[in-house]
Parts: structure tokens; sequence; C-alpha cells
């Protein structure tokens, strides 16, 4: 890609912070609501969790010289397979998450039209709002950061209000009744809801994913990583918990669309509705890029071998339409298994599902960051980057453990599938060290 046909670092700074707070937001009080205010731990935990990640993945977009993103950082200390394992494993959890993304789509949009859906309904409606962002991506990465730029407003310009404007609004005893809903013991209560406040925090490595696409990536990931992540910590948690004080926790939990409700509080059911519909369609420009940016995941991998040519094909504009295609069809098929007469029950089982996926490319990430500054020369600075490493790595263990056991199991089986996938073509890249050890031997 030429130098004038990439992006700017203000550019992956906004794909990074729409990729996080275009749809990782729009849901999350209702889940939380199930805990209640309590749930800030949860926010704390993740918000530092968050950082010490986005710090440890800005020094591999700092020093790492391999390409492709995340997978390049793996492949520093487990070879082609991890960099295989890491690109396979984060291609599904952003397959899943596209799904829930549009779950939340349907969730708003069918408040916003006070349409009753079945669970068929839904089910349709979810794939329609899957294939709606797919076929625009057909235009290029231009189209998409267009469109995705001006969306996302409907989702900032709502939570930036709330956040700011809702303390007005905010009681001290609404808050103080909804502070432990169920009374739970406070480390179950923080487990209970570290899943979905990592879910919303899911895309701070969507800038590393773009790395190759950027100027200057040395300098713009590290930048666009900790930037967007500190932001949207600071948005989310005051988003979230004024919310709290204005209404009974009940009231959030059975609502499909949590902010609107917070809006027609404040303001009337006018704004309310007019809310829904901003902060639907900025779901759809999140869910737009998403799609841009899975295609291309699964592009890499072709380009390195690892799966089937199909994907490396592109048009005109540059866009991988194949491979678009495809995984359409995969997660139409996502979109019927995932059937649910609740869309907050579908939506939480995709994001434990998504996020447990998502943690294994985290984690082989982690483990990286000390050969990729070792071999960059960096060996004296190592101090810092492997705290954040190393924590960050507990962190993430944590956060598979609250994903809880049929999230575990589910992503087991995901990770080592690929595994028995990368046995298969494996010849192709450790033929030769593996016959100097026969030879040797």
């Amino acid at each position: 890609m030429s130098e004038s046909k990439k992006m700017s670092v203000t550019q992956l700074i906004i794909i990074t912070a729409v990729n996080m707070m275009g749809s990782g937001i729009i849901m999350l009080p209702a889940k939380l609501a199930q805990v209640g205010g309590l749930s800030i731990v949860s926010w704390l935990v993740t918000a530092v969790g968050s950082m010490l990640l986005a710090y440890a993945f800005a020094k591999c977009g700092m020093y790492s010289k391999n390409p492709g993103g995340m997978s390049g950082y793996a492949e520093y200390p487990f070879g082609k397979g991890g960099n295989f394992l890491c690109g396979y494993t984060y291609g599904v959890s952003l397959v899943i998450a596209n799904v829930a993304i549009a779950t939340s789509a349907v969730g708003y949009g069918s408040v916003f039209f006070d349409a009753q859906l079945s669970p068929i309904m839904s089910c349709a409606a979810t794939i329609a709002v899957l294939w709606l962002t797919t076929l625009p991506n057909f235009g290029g990465p231009s189209i998409t950061g267009k469109i995705g730029s001006v969306t996302v407003w409907g989702v900032i310009v709502p939570i930036l209000v709330i956040s700011t404007v809702g303390w007005f609004f905010f009681s001290g005893d609404m808050y103080a009744a909804n502070w432990n809903v169920h009374n739970m013991p406070f480390g179950e209560a923080a487990t209970n809801a570290i899943t979905m406040t990592l879910w919303s925090f899911l895309g701070l490595e969507s800038a590393c994913a773009n790395a190759d696409a950027v100027e200057n990536p040395e300098q713009a990931v590290p930048k666009a990583v900790m930037f967007a992540t500190a932001l949207c910590a600071v948005v989310y948690i005051a988003s979230t918990n004024v919310m709290f004080g204005m209404l009974p926790a009940q009231e959030i939990v059975e609502s499909s669309a949590p902010f609107g409700l917070a809006y027609a509080h404040m303001f009337g059911p006018a704004v309310g509705k007019l809310v829904m519909g901003l902060m639907t369609l900025a779901c759809l420009g999140s869910l737009l890029g998403w799609q841009f940016t899975v295609p291309n995941i699964f592009k890499a991998m072709a380009d390195e071998g690892f799966i089937p040519k199909v994907f490396s094909d592109t048009n005109s504009m540059g866009a991988p339409v194949k491979g678009m295609l495809i995984l359409g069809v995969v997660q139409t098929l996502l979109g019927l298994s995932a059937i649910s007469p609740s869309l907050n029950e579908q939506f939480e089982v995709l994001v434990n599902l998504a996020t447990i996926t998502n943690l294994v490319p985290y984690i082989l990430c982690m483990s990286a960051v000390k050969i990729i500054m070792v071999c960059a020369g960096k060996g004296d600075e190592l101090g810092m980057p492997m705290i954040a490493a190393t924590l960050g790595t507990i962190y993430s263990l944590y956060a598979c453990y609250a994903c809880g056991f049929d999230a575990c199991t589910y992503g087991a089986l995901v990770t080592f599938a690929g595994w028995q996938l990368y046995g298969y073509i494996s010849p192709r890249y450790d033929y030769d060290r593996n016959m100097e050890a026969h030879k040797a031997a």
C-alpha cells in the first residue's frame, strides 16, 4: 500500500475509538444493572488491566518489525505456529463479536421503531444488519473510514452528554438503592461484571491489527492504543455510573436500549427516541468498521499461506470481497444458532464467547514483549514493559475465569481446533527445522 493511501495517526485513533466505543458500551448498562453500582469495581479493574495491556501493545507496536500486527508479535516467541494461532483466534473472536454487535443494533432499532420482535424476527433482523454492514465495504477502506467517522458521533455525543449533563439528574438515594442489587459479596460482584466491562474495551488492539495500513506505525500505533484506551475508560465509567443514580436497576435490566431509557428520563420520550436512533446508526457504523477489519485479518493469514488464497483476493478498490462474502455466510450461520427469547441473553452469550477467544491473542502478545524489545536492542528498558506484560497476563487469565465454565470450554475447543489446523499446514514452515533434528539424531 502506497504511503499516500495510508491512514494518519489521527485516523488510526479515530478507528480505534470507533471500534471500542461504537458498540461496546450501548448494551452494557442492562447487564451491569444486574450487579448495580458495585460494578464500578469491575470497571476499575478492567480499566487498569486494559491500560496495562495497551502499554504492552504499544511497546510491541513500537519495536516489532514483523508485519501483521498481533500475529506478527506472537511470531517472535512462538514462530509461525504462534502467528497462526493468534490470527486464527482473533479472527474467530471478531466474527462472533460482529454478531453480538448486530444484536445491539437490533435491540436499539426495535425500541426506536416500537417493534415487538419474536425470536425468529430478531434473528432475521440481526442477519440483515450483518449483510447491510458488509456490502458497503466492497468500496474499500476509504468508504468505511468516511462512514465510520460520521456515525461514531451518534454514540460519542450521547455518552459525553450523559457523562456530564447527566449528573444534574443524579440522585444519591437512587444510586445507594442500586449499589448492590442482589447483596453479592464484593469479589463475586467484581467477577460477575468483569466480562462485560472487558467487552467494552475490546478493540484496543485494533490499532495493532491495522498497523500495516498506517503511516509511521512505530509512533502511530502506541499513540492510538494509549490515547483511545484512556479516553474510553473515563467515558465508560462516568456514563454507566450516572445512570444508576437516575433509574431503578430493574428498569435498566429489562431495557433493550438503556441509554435511550436514560435520555427519556432526563429530557422526555422524544429525545430518548432520538438517542436510540443515533445509537442504532453508531452501532451500524462500528459494525461496518469491524466488517472491514475482520476480512483483513483473514487476508493477512491467507497472505502467510495459513488459509486458502481466496481470502487474499481483492477488487480494484482494495477490498477482499470474496473473504467478506465467506465470512458473511459464517456470521449468518452464527446468527441462526444464537436465537434467544431475549436480546440481552443472546448478547451476553455471544459476548462471553467473543471475549474468551480474544484473550488468547492478548496472552500470546504479552509473552512477546520481552523478545521483541531484546531483538530491538532495548533489553535495558525492560522494567516497566515487563511489569505491564506480566500484570496484563494475570488480568487476562482472571478475565478468562470470569467468563465462566461454558465460555472457557467453548473457547478451549476453538483454540485446540486451531492447533490441529496448524498441524496440517506445519510442513510448509517447520519442515527444515524438524529435518535438521532428524539428521542430528
